[in-house]
């Protein structure tokens, strides 16, 4: 004789399963309606990209350009904060940014995502459910502090990065971006950045210089042969990198929207164009066009319109692009030779000067009906439209975030100085950080 099936309800099998009294399940049964399926569903596939961007993007992309003793110590960097990052933003650098009307920093009423529910939505991103604004801003922050540790590959010790990482998050990445998307003075006085111009690039930008000069250069810097090990990872990580920003830059409409798509497209065409002007400036000053330019002006590009992405049209996209890849070209050349630093994998040529360069391009090229919302009726427009009050906020936030990036950077170097060394010893500068650091080579 068969048994005829037993069909527990909802309740019961939430009860079997020991969450009956979850709040977070009996919130949650039936979604707000203002839950949007489609931006929901993109933005899951943005966040993935995103974090794609640090694990393996920029892991291969950084890898490609040390030498072989220091590949799996680049790597490892990238790795360390994903996870480090990911857990603090969790804990709380998510509440102090994104909750609170504050000027200056946010509250803790999201500390270690207390109130985060299957219902919970933030007033930011209200289409999609707050733990995935909470994740998609998550990867935000973890590449942020992945992308300084570039300025000072093959040097810096793995225990002073897991430090600096951790400080640097909470007292420079936290309060910037507070000031810019959470509602901080920044964006009370204006200043926009559409995907990271200011919050990512200029101070990670910035942090890298600082961190350059306060640890000094790599141990035969000027006369030793420090050419990139394989550049074929670092092809790859371009790639990746690439791909990504499209959640990077497309994601930060926050919605599967038009505005999200002119984003991509300018993004992409940005991309295209500074990997086209360095070449073409490569080519030009030392006869030959080298793969390491091309990508890195393919990053500069992508890095230039990342503020601007939803900002401005697709042509100008271009010209942004265009603009990134001379002027990054420049400043990893004639101005990183002038003034003598040693910025390994060149973060403050390309990030720093891209996001400064692209921040203020906002103020200049952006286009209102890009950003027309009910509330703001004629957007966000610069210059071109007639607007000069947007570029002078848009300067404001540039020197803001330089003063701030620098000087809190200095601070933290200086702190964790005090905690660990900075810099590995000489002969294990000699033998390389894979095996001083880890004990692990490649063969």
């Amino acid at each position: 004789m068969t048994r005829a099936p037993v069909r527990l309800g909802t309740a019961a099998l939430a009860a079997a399963a020991g969450f009956y009294h979850s709040a977070a399940f009996a919130q949650t049964t039936v979604p707000p309606s203002t839950i949007d399926k489609a931006d929901t569903a993109w933005m899951i596939a943005a966040t993935g990209l995103v974090l794609m961007m640090t694990i393996p993007g920029l892991a291969l992309f950084y890898a490609g350009m040390v030498r072989k003793k220091n590949v799996l110590a680049t790597m490892a960097q990238s790795m360390a904060a994903t996870f480090l990052v990911s857990m603090l933003w969790a804990a709380a650098g998510y509440s102090l940014t994104f909750t609170g009307d504050g000027i200056f920093i946010g509250t803790l009423d999201r500390v270690f995502l207390h109130g985060i529910t299957l219902a919970s939505i933030s007033p930011l991103a209200k289409t999609i459910p707050e733990s995935l604004f909470m994740l998609y801003q998550m990867t935000f922050a973890v590449i942020t502090v992945a992308l300084v540790a570039g300025s000072v590959a093959d040097r810096l010790r793995f225990s002073a990065f897991l430090l600096f990482s951790a400080f640097w998050l909470f007292l420079v990445y936290v309060p910037i971006a507070h000031w810019i998307w959470g509602g901080g003075f920044l964006s009370r006085y204006g200043v926009v950045d559409f995907a990271g111009g200011l919050v990512v690039h200029l101070s990670a930008g910035i942090a890298g210089l600082v961190s350059a000069i306060v640890i000094g250069k790599r141990r035969g810097y000027g006369h030793e042969n420090l050419s990139p090990h394989d550049l074929t990872l670092a092809v790859i990580g371009t790639g990746l990198l690439w791909v990504g920003w499209m959640g990077f830059n497309g994601g930060s409409a926050l919605g599967a929207n038009s505005r999200a798509v002119m984003a991509i497209t300018a993004t992409h065409l940005a991309a295209s164009a500074g990997a086209f002007t360095w070449m073409a400036l490569e080519w030009y000053t030392r006869g030959k066009p080298s793969v390491l330019g091309i990508i890195s002006g393919a990053v500069a590009g992508l890095g230039t319109i990342t503020p601007a992405s939803g900002y401005v049209m697709p042509m100008q996209g271009v010209l942004i692009g265009l603009i990134a890849g001379a002027v990054c070209f420049w400043a990893c050349t004639s101005l990183k030779t002038r003034l003598g630093y040693d910025d390994s994998l060149d973060v403050f040529g390309v990030h720093g000067v891209g996001g400064l360069i692209g921040t203020a391009m906002v103020g200049i090229f952006a286009v209102g009906s890009l950003s027309a919302t009910p509330e703001l009726p004629g957007g966000v427009s610069g210059l071109v439209e007639g607007h000069s009050q947007q570029l002078l906020a848009q300067l404001y936030g540039i020197g803001v975030t330089m003063l701030w990036s620098a000087g809190m950077t200095f601070v933290i170097l200086k702190l964790v100085g005090f905690m660990v060394p900075l810099r590995v010893r000489h002969e294990d500068e000699i033998i390389g950080l894979d095996v001083s650091q880890h004990g692990e080579a490649l063969q």
